[in-house]
């Protein structure tokens, strides 16, 4: 192939590429969102409506677009956010996004409900790795999930909210997308149309939840449906995250915010960070856009904790509206799939080249040789 990145200027161009190339069940797991799929589309809208008023007169600059969060140098504001059934979506997709991260410099948080084992992933990651944890009912499970995690080299911690019951998701539906994936005729006739993914399965073998199945005496299909559906989610409460901050040694984030007072009291049980998000739009269909959320939750912490982003990033100017909002850091996690899909391996990796290159250019169009100057350029939001 050319150089893509002639051709392929922005997630969007990466987004129809990626279409082409998944098979439609794969695609809709990734794409949909919950109901009308309004709430997954104010994300997007409500993000470009936010305006920044650049400075000039600066002379010779060299923005810095790297950050420190939890001790840790990033090269980018912005991490790869957590998805599940990401061997599904695209074959060997969890070692090529933590590969990605390790070479990028930037944080992968692998999903407990991704297709590849936590003590797989964690070295592959390069000590970028953070682990996303859906609430196991059982307290043994919960505990050794964390030990295993632990002991790959996740070093954050990343406690999803916002799930509290399976949501609808109507595309997923009528594709048939079920938890574990299961192939059936259709979708195999799919994927005869779609030759990149259907190779890469024959690689990679059938996606499996290769984390959750050293909880499962047999560990077929049908097994692992069982312990997903009675096992997982549900049962996040004040006092579960309060137990889960004191077993995790290192920091804890805790996803899926959009309230100030349930980010306030998050901190208040010791979590070390809050994720302002709406689970991208693919929980509740009349959840706020997630960039609307984030002034008033960043307004009651004051500081006391780092605020991340994640809804709708798209771009380096997503992100430097984000931070100029008074996020800290921020996630996206279609962005890169679509990468993955459009591109292959390298496609991970590709996306964030592109995110430092724009917001390289953004800092300079604004005036701002640091990231933490984007909040005095005046940040508001466009009238609709």
């Amino acid at each position: 192939m050319a150089d893509p990145s002639v051709k392929y200027q922005t997630v969007d161009d990466l987004r129809r590429r990626a279409r082409r190339r998944t098979p439609r069940f794969a695609w809709e797991y990734l794409d949909s969102g919950e109901g009308d799929e309004r709430s997954s589309t104010r994300n997007v809208e409500s993000l470009r409506r936010v305006l920044l008023t650049p400075r000039f007169l600066k002379g010779e600059m060299e923005p810095d677009v790297g950050t420190e969060l939890f001790g840790v140098r990033y090269s980018l504001p912005v991490g790869i956010a957590p998805v599940g059934l990401t061997g599904l979506i695209w074959p060997g997709a969890d070692i090529a996004l933590a590969e990605a991260a390790a070479r990028c410099r930037i944080p992968y948080v692998a999903s407990t409900v991704n297709t590849a084992d936590v003590s797989d992933v964690g070295p592959r990651a390069g000590g970028m790795g953070w682990f996303q944890l859906y609430p196991p009912r059982d307290v043994a499970v919960r505990e050794d999930l964390l030990d295993r995690a632990q002991q790959a080299g996740f070093h954050v911690l990343v406690v999803t909210a916002d799930v509290p019951a399976r949501a609808r998701r109507e595309r997923q539906t009528r594709e048939r997308v079920s938890m574990p994936p299961r192939i059936t005729p259709r979708h195999v006739a799919q994927a005869t149309l779609r030759p990149a993914w259907t190779f890469g399965l024959l690689r990679n073998g059938i996606p499996r939840f290769h984390t959750l199945e050293h909880y499962v005496d047999r560990a077929t299909l049908r097994e692992l449906a069982g312990f997903v559906g009675a096992s997982l989610g549900g049962t996040l409460s004040w006092d579960y995250l309060a137990e889960t901050c004191e077993l995790w040694p290192g920091p804890v984030v805790v996803k899926g915010i959009l309230h100030p007072d349930d980010a306030e009291r998050c901190v208040d049980t010791g979590a070390n960070a809050v994720v302002v998000s709406n689970h991208g739009g693919r929980q509740l269909d009349a959840a706020p856009a997630a960039i609307e959320a984030l002034g008033p939750i960043v307004d009651r912490i004051g500081g006391r904790v780092p605020v991340l982003f994640d809804g709708g990033i798209r771009s380096g100017l997503d992100i430097a509206r984000a931070l100029a909002l008074g996020a800290d850091f921020t996630l996206s996690a279609r962005a890169f799939m679509y990468g993955l899909c459009a591109l292959g391996a390298r496609g991970a990796g590709f996306v964030a080249s592109m995110f430092e290159q724009q917001l390289t250019s953004v800092m300079h169009q604004l005036g701002c040789e640091h990231l933490s100057e984007l909040r005095d350029r005046d940040p508001r939001m466009a009238p609709t």
